[in-house]
């Protein structure tokens, strides 16, 4: 028989055992306290990475709005150029085409605009006294019908002013930005030129090029597809909302039907943003019928567009949820200002597009979406079957 060990042997094997598992459990992450605190490394360091960029982004927003603007430019003009491409024409003619296409889209966007804004911007002051002496007869009237309403307290808590301010910002920071056409010009010729060659260096790079640049290709179709069609469908937004403006007698029709056009990137929110400060002006100018028929054409034309058409074209597998909306436009409005609340659903698109592309990241693009993509790829998955 072995000799049985002492009562001081068993303490210090113990103690051994226990520094061994300690150190193991810092190699393979185990639960002791250690473990957690390398599990946890990680996440701490990717939240505090994304906090950096995010502060780099906002002290940089002046030199990345241009940027982003080049960039929705040139995915737009993409596709135009492609197709005089392979009609024939030369890379550089056909660059040269749209470069004179954008230029004369820029000119007449001025030559429309920048009278109409100087004279609004002007005039907003005073706009917003008399919503104000508006707001004070409509507490009168509910006061002498019996409904108590503190005066004092109305303004602080409900102040339509606001609402044109914040037309006037976001056209304020659209012609600052437009003051630097010259490099969103120069960004977009770089790109473009690009763009032809860049899936052959990809082809170079990539290990498994076939598989990847289908992917990459794929994504690109849909985006591509995606920014154009809203380009359009914006732009008809716009020019209907300008007729139905004018036929009204409203003031400043083409500055609301741009601010229409911009804001009809951003869907559901975009629309109530863009009606409000046309119905308030339609009530201080026109009256209360007017500011309803206002209220009216922008109903029909959003529920025409956007709950019909847009569906059709883009398919319900490109919806985004309302939240997801929402919440964009409030980050990416507080890092780039008034027009990153412009840019901010097509990039969150582009990152759902591109989510989409792949099989192990589809579920956080189900995610983004809306409720009616269920639906929609309940469908698609009926039909394989």
């Amino acid at each position: 028989m072995g000799s049985i060990p002492s009562y001081r042997g068993l303490v210090r094997l113990r103690e051994t055992r226990g520094r061994m598992g300690k150190v193991e459990g810092v190699k393979g992450y185990s639960m002791n306290g250690n473990g957690k605190r390398a599990a946890k490394a990680p996440a701490l360091l990717i939240l505090a990475s994304f906090i950096i960029v995010v502060a780099g982004m906002k002290a940089a927003s002046s030199l990345l709005v241009p940027f982003f603007l080049a960039v929705f430019i040139a995915v737009i003009c993409a596709p135009p150029m492609f197709w005089l491409q392979r009609k024939g024409v030369p890379k550089i003619v056909a660059l040269a085409l749209i470069l004179v296409a954008i230029l004369l889209v820029g000119l007449l966007f001025g030559a429309l605009i920048g009278p109409s804004l100087n004279h609004f911007l002007s005039s907003l002051p005073g706009y917003q006294e008399q919503l104000s002496t508006h707001i004070a007869a409509l507490i009168s009237w509910l006061r002498e019908k019996g409904v108590n309403i503190p005066a004092k307290e109305v303004p602080l808590t409900f102040n339509p002013g606001w609402v044109m301010g914040l037309a006037g910002g976001i056209f304020s920071a659209l012609s600052s930005v437009l003051t630097n056409a010259f490099l969103i010009l120069l960004t977009v010729v770089f790109i473009l030129l690009e763009a032809a060659d860049f899936p052959k260096k990809l082809q170079a790079v990539l290990k498994i090029p076939e598989r990847s640049l289908s992917t990459i290709e794929k994504f690109s179709q849909s985006a591509k597809r995606y920014l154009v069609i809203k380009t359009l469908l914006s732009s008809a937004v716009g020019l209907v909302i300008w007729l139905w403006l004018l036929i009204l007698g409203v003031d400043y029709p083409v500055l609301w039907g741009t601010l229409s056009f911009l804001l009809n990137y951003v869907p559901n929110i975009g629309a109530i943003i863009a009606a409000l400060p046309v119905a308030l002006l339609a009530l201080v100018q026109l009256g209360v019928g007017s500011a309803l028929l206002t209220v009216l054409g922008f109903v029909v034309v959003h529920i025409v567009v956007g709950n019909i058409i847009e569906p059709k074209l883009t398919g319900k597998g490109l919806s985004l949820s309302t939240l997801v909306v929402f919440l964009s436009m409030v980050f990416w409005g507080w890092v780039l200002g008034p027009i990153g609340m412009i840019l901010s659903v097509p990039m969150t698109s582009l990152v759902k597009i591109a989510l989409e592309s792949y099989e192990e990241t589809r579920g956080l693009a189900i995610m983004l979406g809306s409720g009616t993509e269920l639906e929609w790829i309940k469908g698609l998955r009926q039909r394989k079957k």
